[in-house]
């Protein structure tokens, strides 16, 4: 298998669109398609080629990457395509347990080889090509992969054979339960302070260079106290739909996640408030009936 491929992203918001841009530097020839053509259309001074359709992206693939919203975006996409027999589908979408076994039978039954491949990272990492690749497929197949996962990540973990088993998925979902979970401490922190009449800084003075300090905390403070929730580099809305998908998966195995339930409400809420497109760390104002000054 030669290690320029055609690859097809379909799903251009703000990780797809990286992903398309870092598979185009590493000398691959990529077509892309988003739902809105819009976001789309700035990959082609990237050199990619923009589609009308996800079956005119797909056509003469050897690799399609799905970077839709959430599952049955991913299923309906797919369908659409119609890619061809033989075709690896990277399947990226945070897309829950179970839906990625019903987006594995869609790829068996249109006979495509998938990979069950979600990622670690925000926009930063995925511009610089430093997302890290959870993913299960078959060994066999995985040369055919390989070039994209290395131009899209730093490293790949693999977590097994099969991906209808949705192993990368279960990790991927253990991993965001920490990150939002950390996302939404940092914004009821600093609500509290604002709240008390604490200066923030005080805050971060005490716990510097301890082991309570971190610097995400830092980065989605600034974020909050800067004012610089757009662009994001993971949505609300997004942030919300990935809470919802641990607290289900939590249910499905018998634990309780309280926590996660609360961040769901949270992020839900943020959105509700106007701040569905900024950055999660936007949760920060569920904290309150009305928007504070910063």
């Amino acid at each position: 298998m030669t290690d320029t491929l055609t690859t097809s992203v379909l799903g251009t918001g703000i990780m797809g669109a990286a992903m398309a841009r870092n598979l185009a530097r590493a000398g691959h020839t990529v077509r892309v398609w988003n739902r809105t053509r819009a976001k789309a259309e700035p990959l082609a001074a990237d050199g990619a080629h923009v589609a009308d359709t996800p079956a005119e992206a797909v056509r003469g693939a050897d690799v399609v990457l799905t970077m839709v919203h959430d599952g049955p975006a991913a299923l309906d996409v797919m369908r659409r395509a119609g890619a061809r027999p033989g075709t690896a589908w990277v399947q990226s979408t945070t897309a829950g347990i179970d839906a990625v076994g019903e987006l594995a039978a869609l790829a068996r039954e249109q006979q495509l080889v998938f990979f069950d491949a979600p990622v670690l990272g925000t926009r930063q990492p995925a511009e610089e090509g430093q997302l890290v690749v959870l993913a299960a497929g078959p060994s066999g197949s995985r040369d055919v992969v390989t070039p994209v996962f290395e131009a899209i990540g730093s490293r790949t973990v693999w977590t097994g054979e099969d991906g209808a088993e949705a192993s990368a998925t279960r990790l991927k979902l253990v991993a965001n339960s920490w990150v939002l979970a950390v996302t939404n401490a940092a914004g009821e922190a600093l609500a509290l302070a604002k709240g008390l009449g604490v200066e923030p800084q005080r805050f971060f003075d005490i716990i510097s260079g301890g082991p309570l300090d971190m610097g995400y905390l830092h980065a989605k403070a600034r974020a909050i106290l800067e004012d610089r929730l757009t662009p994001p580099s993971f949505a609300v809305t997004t942030a919300a739909k990935d809470a919802e998908l641990i607290v289900q998966a939590g249910k499905a195995c018998g634990v309780r996640l309280d926590v996660a339930e609360a961040g769901a409400r949270r992020f839900n809420r943020a959105a509700e408030q106007g701040h569905s497109a900024e950055d999660m760390a936007a949760a920060y104002f569920a904290s309150f009936e009305e928007t504070p000054g910063r």
